[in-house]
């Protein structure tokens, strides 16, 4: 068997799904191709084969769907363009490329956080409070409502990836003692409205901002494999503290996560992540893709990224073993070389320095 995956723009966190493909359980040769609008992109190395892709939404589908039938690509793994990419689902599939992603819809919603949880609000997955906000009256107004629930709070963007937005709300003064910690993703409540409304003085675009408690530790990541029409598979979760993380047995969060697969329709790889709230866990996020840390999995001895290729390619995930859950694992960095080091010369017989 040989199979032939494309990861366009491909980006860090998907160099780890690489080895979970090409060392597989049925031994098929993986043929991983890369393509990235920088040459000097890290990831590319990881890659068998590279190319330049275009920056540009209109050029970039024309190049995709070149790129896949000069290339013989089998299954593309969508990096960034998620949107996009279902919408021409059928047209990659008339070449023979199928695409790894959830239905349009389902990605509209879940890529919107505002969206995401007023649909989860129809199920039966617990939520913390949330309030949506596009400007200082509506901040503050939603401070004061939050007050009552003697909660820390917290504002992030609605979009897809608020985490580069998120704060935590704090008006305490700065401390001496502060400078001892690492620094927390912070601002003061008349910080956040002052820049909302400067935003709006100016005239600039405002994205929707959500306000809610700030959720208690430990984050729990739950990777999920399902089919085509969300019924899940296998859910392997991972609560994080630090640099470590445990690999769970918990059939609540694994319920949960699977209740939130079937009702968005979430296809091959997910993830859905929890925090605690009144010592409870309730939903944080939904990603229709493959977490960064996914590859943390393979010590259940489950291969999830083999086995969505599988479901994408002949509709079965193979013989998924039971995942061997309870152990513990530490992240730890690596470096990759971008290039073969030069060899410094050395004058030592004339005694020179280098």
């Amino acid at each position: 068997m040989d199979v032939r995956i494309w990861f366009n723009r491909i980006w860090p966190a998907r160099v780890h799904l690489i080895p979970m493909l090409r060392e597989n359980p049925d031994h098929a040769r993986v043929r991983v191709y890369g393509t990235h609008p920088d040459r000097a992109a890290p990831a590319l190395t990881a890659c068998d084969e590279v190319e330049l892709e275009p920056v540009e939404d209109e050029a970039f589908f024309d190049f995709a769907i070149d790129f896949c039938r000069r290339h013989g690509i089998d299954v593309v793994m969508p990096s960034s363009r998620l949107v996009a990419f279902a919408d021409h689902a059928e047209a990659f599939a008339a070449i023979g490329t199928k695409v790894m992603c959830a239905p349009a819809d389902t990605l509209r919603t879940v890529t919107d956080k505002s969206r995401m949880y007023a649909a989860v609000e129809r199920t039966r997955v617990p939520l913390a409070p949330w309030r949506v906000v596009s400007d200082a009256d509506g901040l503050r107004k939603a401070v004061e409502e939050f007050a009552e629930t003697g909660s820390a709070l917290c504002v992030k963007p609605a979009g897809e990836y608020s985490a580069y937005g998120f704060r935590r709300l704090d008006d305490s003064p700065l401390e001496v003692s502060d400078f001892e910690r690492l620094p927390q993703p912070t601002a003061s409540v008349a910080a956040v409205a002052d820049a909302l409304q400067r935003a709006l003085d100016r005239g600039d675009p405002v994205p929707e901002l959500i306000v809610m408690p700030y959720l208690d530790s430990p984050e729990i990541s739950v990777d999920c494999l399902s089919e085509a029409t969300g019924t899940l598979v296998s859910a392997i979760a991972r609560a994080k503290a630090g640099r470590v993380r445990t690999l769970l047995d918990d059939p609540e969060v694994t319920e949960f996560a699977r209740q939130i697969t079937g009702h968005f329709r979430l296809a091959y790889l997910s993830n859905v992540q929890f925090r605690h709230w009144q010592g409870r866990p309730v939903l944080l996020e939904v990603n229709a893709r493959p977490a960064a840390g996914i590859y943390q999995t393979r010590m259940t001895g489950v291969n999830l990224a083999w086995a969505a290729v599988r479901m994408l390619l002949y509709g079965d995930p193979g013989d998924l073993p039971k995942p061997s859950l309870g152990g513990r694992l530490a992240v730890v960095e690596h470096a990759i070389a971008l290039s073969e080091p030069v060899q410094a010369q050395v004058g030592h017989d004339r005694g020179d320095c280098p």
